[in-house]
C-alpha cells in the first residue's frame, strides 16, 4: 500500500498544497513550527478520522477558515481509490470515495491504512488509560473498519445513559421523586441492555486484538532493548472480579462465545454499581473505564520505566501495530514525525530497519541529518511564507538523496 498524490486546503497552516508520492521513503524537512508535521497529521487523519495531536477538529482548520480538505490517491495490491474528506466548522464532515459522496465519513475507514509515531507516543506509557484505549481501538478500527460503528453505538449509549444516571441521581440528592427522576430510573434497564450489548461487542474485539497484538509488542522490545526486562501486555477491565482473570490475559485464545459471556457479565455488573452510578452520576462499567496494562518485568511501566524504557516501550506498541497489519497481507503506510531525532543510536537504528522494509515511509525531520542513510530518498523542503491571508506552509522543489533533482515544484 502507499499514497501516489496527496493534496491538502485550508488544513492548518496549509492554505492549498498538492504532492506526488512514490514507495519507498519520502523526507519532509523543515524547521520547528513550518507545517511539516501537519502533513502527516492530515494524512494520519484521513486513516483513523483523528488527529494524533488534538481531541476535536476545529484546530485542523486554518485559521479565518471554516472548513479544511485533504485527499489522497491510494494505491493497494495495484488497485486506486480516491478518498477525500472535508472537515467543516458547526456542520457534519463529508467524506467521498472516488468522488463519489459517502454516506458517512467512516465509510472510508480501511482505505488507507498508516502507523504513525510521534514524540506524543510518549504519553502511551505515562500518560492516562485513556492514550491507550485510543491506541487499542484505532488499531481495532484499522483492521476491521466496522468497528467504528460499534464505538460510535456504544459512546452515544454511553452519553444517554450518563444522562439518565445524572437525572436519577439529582432527584435522589434533592430527596424528591420527580417525574423526571422517576422517568430515568424506570428507563435505566433499557439503557443497560443497549450499553452490554454494545459495550461487550467492544471488548471482546479489544481481546481479540490483544491476544494477537501481545507477541508482536513483546518482539519488538526485546529487538529494541535487549538488556531491559521483558514487556508484556495485560487488559485491565472495569468488569473486575466478575470477569475470570484469564480474560486479562493476551496469551488466551478468543471463544466464539466471547461476546455473549461478557455481555451476561457486563449486565450483571451494571445492575451490581447501579446504586453508586446513581449516586455519583457516572457510569462506572463498561470499555470507557478499562486500561492496557503495560508491563515490565514485574511492575507497570508507568511509574517504575526509565525515561529511556518509556520510549522503547512507546516505540514497540507503534512497531508491534506495524508487524500485525503486516500479517493482514498489506503493509501499512508508516509515518514517522520528528522521531529520529528524540532517539538515541540503538532507538534510531531498530526503527530505521523496520522503517526501510516498509513499501512506503514518510518522515518529518528538522535537518536531514536527522534521518538514517538507510531511509535516504525523495526530500521536500517545507518553509513558510508571509501573504495577504497570514503565515501560511509551502513546500519547495523535490530533492534526491543521490542529488538527482528532478526539477518539480508542488507549492
Amino acid at each position: 500500500m502507499y499514497v501516489r498524490t496527496f493534496s491538502l486546503r485550508d488544513f492548518r497552516s496549509w492554505e492549498a498544497v498538492s504532492v506526488e508520492l512514490s514507495p519507498g521513503a519520502t523526507v519532509f524537512v523543515g524547521r520547528n513550527g513550518h507545517g511539516k508535521t501537519n502533513l502527516l497529521e492530515a494524512l494520519g487523519y484521513l486513516s483513523s478520522l483523528s488527529s494524533h495531536r488534538v481531541a476535536s477538529d476545529t484546530p485542523l482548520l486554518r485559521a479565518g477558515t471554516t472548513r479544511a480538505f485533504t485527499g489522497a490517491q491510494v494505491v493497494n495490491a495495484g488497485r486506486e481509490l480516491g478518498i477525500d474528506i472535508e472537515i467543516n466548522e458547526g456542520k457534519p464532515n463529508r467524506a467521498r470515495i472516488n468522488q463519489s459522496p459517502a454516506r458517512r465519513p467512516r465509510e472510508i475507514l480501511g482505505i488507507l491504512r498508516t502507523v504513525l509515531f510521534a514524540p506524543e507516543d510518549l504519553s502511551l506509557v505515562r500518560g492516562d488509560p485513556g492514550d491507550r484505549r485510543r491506541y487499542l481501538d484505532e488499531l481495532l478500527t484499522t483492521r476491521y473498519p466496522r468497528m467504528s460503528g460499534v464505538r460510535a453505538d456504544y459512546d452515544k449509549v454511553l452519553r444517554q445513559r450518563s444522562a439518565l444516571l445524572k437525572t436519577a441521581g439529582g432527584a435522589l440528592r434533592r430527596g424528591t421523586r420527580s417525574t423526571d427522576g422517576t422517568s430515568a430510573l424506570a428507563t435505566l434497564d433499557v439503557w443497560d441492555g443497549h450499553l452490554a450489548a454494545h459495550g461487550s461487542e467492544l471488548l471482546a474485539a479489544r481481546l481479540e486484538l490483544l491476544h494477537a497484538l501481545a507477541p508482536h509488542v513483546s518482539e519488538a522490545y526485546r529487538s529494541i532493548a535487549p538488556e531491559s526486562r521483558p514487556a508484556r501486555l495485560r487488559y485491565r477491565s472495569s468488569l473486575g472480579d466478575a470477569l475470570p482473570d484469564e480474560f486479562s490475559d493476551p496469551a488466551r485464545v478468543p471463544a466464539p462465545d466471547d461476546r455473549e459471556f461478557l455481555e451476561t457479565v457486563f449486565l450483571h455488573r451494571l445492575a451490581e454499581a447501579r446504586n453508586k452510578e446513581i449516586e455519583r452520576g457516572v457510569c462506572l462499567v463498561g470499555p470507557h473505564r478499562d486500561d492496557l496494562e503495560l508491563i515490565l518485568g514485574e511492575h507497570g511501566a508507568k511509574g517504575y520505566a526509565s525515561h529511556g524504557e518509556s520510549w522503547s516501550f512507546a516505540l514497540a506498541l507503534r512497531l508491534g501495530a506495524f508487524a500485525l497489519l503486516r500479517t493482514d497481507g498489506t503493509d501499512p503506510v508508516l509515518l514517522l514525525d520528528d522521531v529520529f531525532a528524540e532517539l538515541d543510536r540503538r532507538r534510531r537504528a531498530a526503527l530505521a530497519e523496520v522503517a526501510a522494509t516498509a513499501e512506503q515511509v514518510l518522515i518529518t525531520a528538522a535537518v536531514p541529518e536527522d534521518v538514517p542513510d538507510e531511509l535516504s530518498g525523495a526530500r521536500f523542503p517545507v518553509e513558510v511564507e508571509d501573504t495577504d491571508h497570514g503565515r501560511i506552509s509551502v513546500l519547495g522543489s523535490v530533492q534526491w538523496a543521490d542529488a538527482q533533482s528532478v526539477g518539480r515544484s508542488d507549492e
